[in-house]
């Protein structure tokens, strides 16, 4: 686990895995609320090294230490099978022990990371929106590539039930129009460009009487710099909330990227995004059908109570965890599974 989503992606693998009788240890890197949320699904892990930041030095120098540590832990160990989303120190260690590894990513223009875990990888798994083509510069082949239908979050969230009370919780008025706002990845490499829309349009949520807005920084320095900020209509969690409830109880989302815009999608509240970077297949896909709006103006954000059409979608993960253990199988699985989509 190297960043907070792949602590909701990775849990109902996990449970699945451990359900049929599998040994599953989990390691995670201090990264955001990484940690934090670990601790609130109560899922035990050994915490190995941290965040590199912003320099690509550091970045470097971080992923260097994570590999040889990781390498140490997996020694010896009697491992079969290494699972990550996009983890690279993780890719290392395993081509390094001789360790079959499945690795997972969803966005395609991750250039720096694809070229170390999809090349080290033995099975690569992407949502189908990201054609192979993309993806070949990487080392990726035919007999490498596994893409599965739809979203990582309609998986994850497949038999999710919200929290009735998270926005009470909160302080949040709810006679207000709810809104729930996720700022830029700050510190990635696919995300160096500056974004001024975003603050503009936190600036405009953040001073309308009619909006209660909970923002849910991804760092310390974004914390600080919002609550700096003091908007009267901005509400900023004291820690790691469990945000899928937030999500699918609010009028709509506003996301700088990342996988608040796909889980929004998945629960069927509207979502704008002020992505600054290149799209990816997956938000290419998600604009296209009018699951995510592309935001160009701050004036442009609809304060208005949710709408009926968007309908959320769930599908049964099992079919992921079938894909995920065939990396040590004889035979890959490559059938379609059926979404599911609960009343």
């Amino acid at each position: 686990m190297s960043a907070p989503a792949h602590v909701l992606v990775l849990q109902p693998i996990i449970r699945r895995l451990e359900a049929e009788g599998h040994a599953v240890e989990i390691t995670a890197r201090d990264y955001a609320q990484t940690l934090a949320l670990l601790e609130l699904h109560g899922m035990p892990h050994t915490e190995i090294g941290r965040h590199g930041g912003a320099s690509r030095l550091r970045k470097g120098y971080r992923l260097a230490s994570r590999s040889a540590q990781m390498l140490m832990f997996g020694r010896g160990r009697g491992f079969d099978l290494a699972l990550a989303h996009g983890s690279n120190d993780l890719a290392i260690a395993a081509k390094a022990l001789g360790i079959p590894e499945a690795n997972m990513h969803d966005y395609e223009y991750a250039v720096t990371q694809h070229r170390i875990g999809c090349r080290l990888a033995r099975r690569v798994m992407f949502p189908d929106s990201v054609p192979l083509d993309r993806l070949r510069r990487f080392g990726v082949t035919a007999g490498k590539y596994f893409p599965y239908p739809g979203l990582k979050e309609e998986y994850y969230l497949y038999d999710f039930e919200p929290d009735t009370e998270a926005l009470r919780r909160l302080g949040v008025d709810q006679e207000r129009v709810v809104v729930i706002v996720r700022p830029p990845p700050d510190v990635s490499l696919y995300h160096r460009k500056s974004n001024p829309l975003f603050p503009k349009v936190l600036d405009r949520l953040g001073r309308d009487g009619g909006v209660h807005a909970v923002v849910l920084p991804r760092t310390q320095a974004q914390r600080e710099f919002i609550e700096g900020l003091r908007l009267p209509s901005v509400i900023v969690p004291p820690g790691a909330v469990e945000a899928q409830s937030l999500v699918a109880l609010a009028d709509l989302v506003v996301s700088a990227g990342g996988t608040m815009n796909r889980e929004a999608a998945a629960l069927g509240t509207p979502v704008y995004t002020t992505y600054g970077g290149r799209l990816g297949g997956v938000d290419e896909a998600l604009i296209k059908s009018g699951r995510l709006r592309p935001l160009t103006d701050a004036r442009a954000v609809e304060l208005e109570k949710r709408s009926t059409e968007a309908m959320p979608t769930r599908r049964d993960p099992s079919f992921l965890v079938a894909t995920i253990l065939g990396t040590v199988g004889a035979s890959p699985l490559r059938e379609e599974p059926h979404p599911v989509t609960p009343s």
